[in-house]
C-alpha cells in the first residue's frame, strides 16, 4: 500500500472520528461543524503540520558551522539513499530524543534535541540519523505527522465533549444520552490512540532497518537505542502525548490519553533484531 493510499486513510478514519465526536456534542449541527473542522483540519494538517509540530517544540535552524559532523553525515546518508538533504533543526530540551518530519522529501526537516547530542557518541548519532532519514526515504514522514496533530485535536474536541456531558450543556434533541456523550469523550482518545499505534509500529521497525543499512553498521543504533531508552525515562520531553509516534523512542513517561498505548516497539525487540541485523552482515 502506498503511503499516499496510507494518508488518505487516516485522514479518513480521524475524519470520522472528529464528526462522531461533533455528532455527541452538538446533534446534526456539532455534527456539520465538524465535517467543517475536519475538512480545515485536513488541508492545515497537509500544508502544515510539519511547522506546527517543530513551533511546538521551539525548533530552531542547526547550522552546518553549529554541528559539521551531523550536517556531513546526514548529506552522506540523504545521497546513498536518494533522497535531497533534509534540513536539520535543534530542540533547547535536554530530554534525549528526535524526530523527521516534512511533507514529503523534498520538504523534510530532521530534527534532534540538545540532549540527545550530548549523551551519544558520534557513531550512535549516525545511528540515529540514520533511522530518521529511514523514515524520509519510506515516505513515513506526513502520515506520521499528521496523525500527531489530528490525534491532538481529537483529544482537545473529546476533552470539550467531557466537560459538555459532564455539566449538561448541549444542543438540540438529537445530542442523545449525556452518559453516552460521556463515554465517547473518553473512548475518541483511545481510538486515536489505536490508529497512531497501528501506524507507528511497523513504520519504526522498517526505519531501523532502512537506518542500519544506511549507516552500514545496524550496532550504531542498537546502542544508540539503549542509551535513549534509559534515559527518556529519566528526562520525559516537554511536550503534547499526540506527539509520541514521532520520535525516535517513547518521549513521555505515561502522561495523557495518547501514552495509553505504546506507539513504539518494545525497545528490546527493536535492538535484537539490530544485532541479529549485524550477525547476519558478518557471516
Amino acid at each position: 500500500m502506498t503511503s499516499q493510499i496510507k494518508t488518505v486513510l487516516l485522514l479518513s478514519l480521524l475524519t470520522g472520528l472528529l464528526m462522531l465526536i461533533g455528532g455527541f456534542m452538538g446533534g446534526r449541527a456539532g455534527l456539520v461543524l465538524a465535517f467543517g473542522f475536519a475538512m480545515l483540519m485536513n488541508v492545515g494538517s497537509y500544508w502544515y503540520s510539519d511547522k506546527i509540530v517543530l513551533k511546538m517544540y521551539k525548533a530552531r535552524p542547526l547550522s552546518p558551522g553549529d554541528a559539521p559532523h551531523i550536517h556531513r553525515v546526514v548529506e552522506e546518508m540523504a545521497a546513498a539513499a536518494g533522497i535531497p538533504k533534509p534540513r536539520i533543526v535543534l530542540i533547547p530540551q535536554d530530554a534525549p530524543n528526535a524526530f523527521a518530519t516534512g511533507r514529503n522529501p523534498q520538504n523534510a526537516v530532521v530534527a534532534v534535541t540538545r540532549g540527545i547530542v550530548n549523551i551519544l557518541n558520534p557513531d550512535e548519532l549516525k545511528g540515529v540519523l540514520a533511522h530518521e532519514l529511514g523514515h524520509i526515504a519510506n515516505r513515513d514522514i506526513l502520515i506520521q505527522t499528521i496523525a500527531a496533530v489530528m490525534g491532538g485535536a481529537i483529544v482537545f474536541i473529546a476533552n470539550m465533549l467531557q466537560f459538555t456531558a459532564i455539566f449538561g450543556l448541549g444542543g438540540d434533541d438529537d445530542d442523545g444520552n449525556p452518559l453516552a456523550a460521556l463515554a465517547m469523550a473518553f473512548l475518541a482518545p483511545i481510538a486515536a490512540g489505536l490508529i497512531q499505534m497501528a501506524i507507528s509500529r511497523s513504520r519504526e521497525y522498517l526505519a531501523d532497518e532502512t537506518g542500519a543499512r544506511l549507516s552500514r553498521n545496524p550496532l550504531f543504533l542498537a546502542s544508540a537505542l539503549g542509551k535513549l531508552d534509559s534515559a527518556s525515562r529519566q528526562v520525559p520531553m516537554q511536550g503534547s502525548p499526540a506527539t509520541e509516534n514521532m520520535f525516535i523512542v517513547a518521549p513521555f513517561s505515561g502522561r495523557g490519553p495518547a501514552s495509553l498505548f505504546a506507539t513504539h516497539p518494545p525497545i528490546e525487540d527493536r535492538i535484537a533484531r539490530l544485532r541479529a541485523m549485524a550477525q547476519g552482515n558478518n557471516r
